[in-house]
């Protein structure tokens, strides 16, 4: 049957403001993220998590932006397995770690395995571009480097700035030696260009700075301007808060690039250090003890700030127990990455999806309960279990005047410098604990990738 031809044009009118209306809308933009990695920063370095001296303006308005995390763990207290257990959210034992960093214990001919799964290479099969500017410390020679490991755009010197004096790009050399105080200014301009460059599409751009790693050395610009170095004390002026104040202002730099680029409200910014302070410096950990190396709370209890307009309520602090190797799986939900379809054939993930607590979802049953934790020379040290933690042996917490046999339990919520024994009150949370750590030990040696060689 046919229609006659005014027939035909009613229904034709009739029909298109429901065939508009079905219109699909635009699918929204994933968002970038932006993921910045001080290097021996301590607990108490800034002045949103306590200092009383260092000025770092920038980070304690992203914090009141956002999420300020209280209870944090770095992927470990040394710079190589630190960095392995943030880029693949394991770990960093499952990647044949067991001590140092590379070039210092671990022989510089090794590093992280290209068998292992990055985050690099998860938003890089989602069309992500991939940035990495800073150092790297997972392996020098070519088979481990960024650029094979996920990263499209890289910019870094190989291992620490006390170990190398090279800035590579991919594989080749753009500058030897370079200065060591100008280090956190060039990763900055490199970092803008970046944006800049991949600003209309999603991009994930991972920025471990070597400030304030030693040998400190301030910025020309920043020379004997923080309050926190003066030499009012008959001493030698030092430098260290001059380097975190200027690295506060560095990110304040690419902060506002993200806005001028307008794509700062899309974005996910990051920022934790890789471990606590190396002893010997000026950095602060208060109120916990120990420092890099060390299993103690100071070596690896770190500052992380995580923000996200819109998404991430403002203003908050959050003391659920968090780990680097959680941002892995929780970026991966952030950015609506089907992540157990990418890893399904990969090593296991140890890092749990905590992005609800990380956005203050209510009546939320936070997934992370427990942690290992790692002494950088020896291994496994001790064990977290919501506010507990164990020490397997005692002689490793080094107790002052106190019995180095036996086991070491902390309620960390009363004793936060891990000062007081209560092994012999609580003989049963021992030894729940210790049955756990065996067991999460057991199945960590049972799913081992060797290192590369």
């Amino acid at each position: 049957m046919k229609f006659h031809q005014p027939i035909t044009l009613l229904l034709a009118v009739i029909a298109a403001p429901s065939f508009l209306s079905a219109a699909p809308e635009p699918a929204k933009k994933q968002p970038n993220i932006v993921l910045i990695m001080a290097d021996d920063l301590g607990y108490n370095d800034l002045g949103c998590y306590g200092h009383p001296q260092i000025k770092t303006p920038v980070l304690d308005q992203l914090a009141k932006s956002g999420v300020r995390l209280t209870n944090f763990y770095s992927g470990s207290t040394v710079c190589t397995p630190s960095r392995m257990a943030l880029l693949t959210g394991a770990y960093p034992t499952r990647l044949g770690w067991t001590e140092g960093v590379v070039g210092y214990l671990i022989d510089p001919k090794k590093g992280l395995s290209p068998k292992a799964l990055t985050i690099a290479e998860i938003f890089k099969s989602q069309d992500y571009a991939t940035g990495l500017i800073g150092k790297w410390h997972l392996g020098d020679r070519e088979p481990f480097r960024p650029h094979r490991q996920g990263f499209d755009y890289t910019y870094y010197i190989n291992k620490s700035n006390n170990q190398s004096k090279t800035i590579w790009r991919g594989d080749e050399v753009v500058e030897k030696p370079f200065e060591n105080r100008l280090l956190s200014e060039k990763f900055t301009n490199e970092a803008i260009g970046f944006i800049q460059r991949n600003k209309a599409k999603p991009f994930f751009l991972y920025l471990p700075f070597t400030a304030p790693h030693f040998p400190v050395q301030a910025h020309p610009d920043w020379k004997g301007k923080s309050a926190f170095g003066a030499a009012d004390d008959g001493k030698k002026p030092h430098d260290y808060g001059a380097v975190v104040e200027e690295l506060d202002h560095r990110i304040g730099q690419i902060l506002a690039s993200l806005k001028e680029q307008k794509i700062d409200q899309n974005t996910i910014v990051i920022f934790l250090s890789d471990n606590g302070p190396q002893g010997g410096q000026k950095a602060q950990s208060t109120p916990y003890r120990g420092t890099k190396w060390s299993a103690l709370e100071g070596g690896n209890r770190v500052p992380c700030i995580i923000s996200w307009p819109g998404t991430i309520p403002a203003g908050q602090e959050n003391d659920a127990l968090t780990a680097a190797i959680d941002l892995l799986p929780s970026l991966c939900h952030a950015c609506d990455i089907d992540l157990p379809s990418i890893t399904k054939d990969s090593p296991v993930i140890d890092g749990l999806n905590v992005f609800d607590s990380i956005t203050g979802a209510k009546d939320l049953n936070h997934p992370r309960k427990d942690l290992l934790i790692w002494h950088g020379k020896e291994g496994f040290h001790s064990i977290r279990m919501g506010n507990w933690k164990l020490f397997l042996n005692a002689a490793d917490a080094k107790i002052p005047g106190a019995p180095q046999s036996g086991t070491a339990l902390f309620k960390l919520s009363k004793d936060a410098a891990e000062l007081h024994n209560l092994s012999s009150q609580f003989p049963e949370k021992v030894q729940e604990m210790q049955t756990l750590a065996k067991r999460r030990l057991a199945d960590i040696h049972q799913n081992i990738i060797p290192l590369g060689e």
